[in-house]
């Protein structure tokens, strides 16, 4: 019950506006991230595990084609990705973390569009990924970058269930998304 005056508040809203009133900087990973970037993934049930070295590696070997966001001294977003050795125009991008505190400032989107500017994505002109059907923040995600770069986008069932994963894992319904203008990288930034 009740008394007073008192005012009930959502615990996760009042960490997502304490994470909104400090400034967020978007970078490129280095080697001493990997423990952090390991640490937030492992912090969020809903994606699928990598080991600390696949992290490192992605830090160092893939650096420019993942991203990191940072506040107040502690990552809170994270994308990896890397342009397929067969496919110098596209950006794969293999996961997309960020910290339910920083969650509602369009960080996932924003961290995209930082590898996208890059010179390592001078020539990309797709973006491809996989996201299982019940995955509504990644096609909430990832249709919206494909709305603000005006791309079309195309989905696949890449792999199954029961094929791929021995029915371990849901389906990965491959997801692409282009051509688009590497100018329209702007568009992916604003709210």
């Amino acid at each position: 019950m009740i008394y007073g005056n008192s005012v009930l508040y959502d615990a996760d809203a009042l960490r997502r506006s304490a994470a909104r009133s400090s400034v967020v900087r978007l970078r490129a990973p280095h080697a001493s991230d990997g423990a952090a970037i390991w640490s937030l993934i492992q912090a969020q049930s809903s994606l699928d595990d990598n080991s600390l070295y696949c992290n490192l590696l992605q830090a160092t070997h893939f650096a420019g084609t993942c991203a990191l966001a940072e506040q107040d001294d502690r990552i809170v977003g994270w994308v990896s990705g890397y342009i397929p050795p067969k496919q110098p125009d596209t950006l794969f991008i293999w996961q997309v973390c960020v910290d339910p505190a920083a969650q509602g400032q369009g960080l996932g989107r924003k961290l995209v569009a930082d590898i996208l500017s890059r010179p390592d994505c001078r020539h990309v002109t797709m973006l491809e990924c996989t996201i299982t059907e019940d995955n509504e923040a990644s096609w909430a995600l990832f249709s919206s970058i494909a709305r603000r770069l005006g791309a079309q986008l195309q989905q696949v069932e890449h792999f199954s269930r029961d094929d791929h994963f021995a029915g371990q894992h849901d389906s990965e319904f491959a997801v692409r998304i282009g051509p688009f203008d590497p100018e329209s990288f702007t568009r992916l930034t604003g709210r």
